[in-house]
């Protein structure tokens, strides 16, 4: 009998279980210093250190500036 393998989604993430935000993290992990984003996910570093704990809300709050921020560095 095999396992049944399922995608994750954006609704479902292992870190914080069902309804929690994705993480943006692409694995592109520099720190530009001009800007003090990462070239991957553009949060801070005080952003992606404090992910893992930060609630939903919290979550979603850093992923609404991230577009902003892409669109800033062209």
């Amino acid at each position: 009998m095999s396992a049944k393998i399922v995608p994750l989604t954006p609704a479902l993430s292992p870190a914080g279980g069902e309804g929690d935000a994705a993480s943006p993290c692409i694995n592109v992990c520099r720190m530009d210093a001009r800007s003090g984003f990462c070239e991957g996910c553009f949060r801070t570093i005080d952003e992606i250190a404090c992910w893992s704990g930060a609630t939903r809300e919290e979550k979603l709050a850093v992923l609404a500036k991230l577009e902003a921020r892409k669109r800033a560095a062209g």
